[in-house]
Formats: C-alpha cells, sequence, structure tokens
C-alpha cells in the first residue's frame, strides 16, 4: 500500500488532487498538509512513501521541505507539482531533491496515475523479497 503526502496549501486543489486519486487508487493512505510545518511533522509521524509538493506555502517553501525531506529520508519520492514552471523553479526542485516536476498548468492525470502505479510495483516487489 502506498501512502501518499499531499504538500498544498490550496484547499480545494488539495481535495480535488485527493479524490481523484481515491477513485484510482481505493487502497491508498492519503495525508494532506497546508503548510511547512505541518508537512515536516507528518513526514515524521506518517513517513509517505510519495509526496506531491507545492513550492510557495505559507512557513516554510516546498524547496526546503523537499531538501529537508531528502536529506532525512532519501527514499521518500518527491514530486514538485506547481504553478510555478520557470527554468529557475525546475533546476532548483532538482537541486533540492526533487524526483519530478510537473507544472499544474500541464498537469496530465496519466502521469500521476503512472507514477503510483510504479511506485506501488516497487514496493510490492521490495515486500515480497
Amino acid at each position: 500500500m502506498v501512502k501518499i503526502l499531499l504538500v498544498e496549501d490550496n484547499a480545494s486543489l488539495r481535495q480535488s488532487l485527493k479524490e481523484i486519486i481515491h477513485l484510482q487508487f481505493t487502497s491508498m493512505v492519503i495525508e494532506e498538509a497546508a503548510e511547512g510545518n505541518e508537512a515536516l511533522k507528518k513526514v515524521g509521524t506518517f513517513l509517505p512513501d510519495l509526496i506531491f509538493m507545492d513550492i510557495k506555502l505559507p512557513g516554510k517553501s516546498g524547496l526546503y521541505l523537499t531538501k529537508k525531506i531528502k536529506k532525512d529520508h532519501p527514499k521518500i519520492i518527491i514530486v514538485i507539482l506547481t504553478c510555478y514552471d520557470s527554468r529557475e523553479y525546475r533546476d532548483a526542485a532538482f537541486e533540492c531533491g526533487a524526483d519530478r516536476f510537473i507544472a499544474k498548468g500541464a498537469l496530465i492525470w496519466q502521469e500521476i496515475e503512472a507514477l503510483i502505479r510504479s511506485i506501488s510495483s516497487d514496493l510490492d516487489y521490495r515486500t515480497s523479497n
């Protein structure tokens, strides 16, 4: 079972993403955080496999959080999901350790679905061996 943390300050976007994921992956456990400090606490207690992270957040930025989380939990997959689709943000996200960068304006459900399926398959393989 894949555990997902949605770190997004826009409540309606966070809820929509959660609903879409639950429709396709009914057994997924999904937690939410609306700001940076809450996200760090949830990472420590929930230990997600996958994080969808916004860049601009109240408190600590998504880039700071990505760097911190990757330092402490390098196996967590972090996908930056942001409105700020510029080369500078993309480069900064990867420098901070992000595994993927997806612009909200170019959000394609099939890409999210394939990513979740891939992670789920990897986790199934690891637990069976």
